[in-house]
């Protein structure tokens, strides 16, 4: 297994380097962020350990690079704040696991394994279908630069359509992933609320991107070359 060590700490990077490497894995280690982003686009790893604090970009600006270039190995961040708002931050950019310092060596190996066995899938931070993007973390939602206001269930139906795009979704897979167990409505409610979102993020902008499938559901596709 290859990992990526990005850490400005000689000392630190050193000890992630030669633990790694006893327990098999093969070690690249760059000492800035500019180094780190370069190695993660360029090379496929199969895990990813960032430190937060880095000289030049930080790591939460190397993350976000690596996923905007499509780049999804799991990250494991480090750091030595604590704070929740840091670790949220992490999590939203596109972060895989966080782990703050001082850490048990043994606990960093575990986190690695555990990460490695999830795989590198594609999961960008940012969900986009064409022009149309969602981010979850801030709840927006934009056609292009104009921005989109949509209600929660709004956003939740868009949301889970973003996330399987171009894929054909029955009224029972919406109403079972968008809506809770306390819901007694009958499934028209999906056209209704279909409805809503092609007033919103079509209609506006002369696009057809949600379409109805007749007898089998909907799908959310990018029509700009229509």
């Amino acid at each position: 297994m290859r990992v990526l060590v990005v850490e400005d700490e000689r000392r630190m990077a050193d000890l992630l380097r030669r633990c790694l490497e006893e327990h098999g894995f093969a070690v690249d280690v760059a000492v800035t962020g500019e180094d780190g982003a370069w190695y993660a686009q360029e090379i496929d790893y199969d895990v990813i350990v960032l430190d937060v604090m880095l000289p030049g970009i930080d790591g939460f600006e190397v993350l976000r690079g690596i996923r905007a270039a499509g780049r999804y190995a799991p990250v494991l961040l480090l750091t030595a704040r604590d704070a929740v708002e840091d670790r949220v931050r992490g999590l939203d950019t596109g972060a895989d696991d966080y782990l703050t310092k001082p850490f048990a060596l043994a606990e960093l190996l575990s986190r690695l394994r555990a990460l490695m066995r999830r795989g590198a899938r594609e999961r960008p931070a940012l969900l986009s279908v064409g022009d149309l993007t969602l981010d979850p973390a801030t709840r927006s939602v934009a056609r292009g630069q104009t921005p989109i206001s949509l209600t929660a269930k709004e956003f939740a139906l868009l949301e889970y359509l973003m996330r399987h795009p171009g894929e054909v979704l029955s009224k029972t897979q919406l109403v079972e992933h968008v809506w809770d167990f306390t819901f007694e409505s009958s499934f028209n409610v999906v056209e209704v609320y279909v409805g809503y979102l092609r007033q919103k993020i079509d209609r506006p902008f002369g696009r057809r991107s949600l379409e109805t499938r007749r007898g089998a559901g909907y799908r959310l596709r990018d029509d700009r070359a229509d």
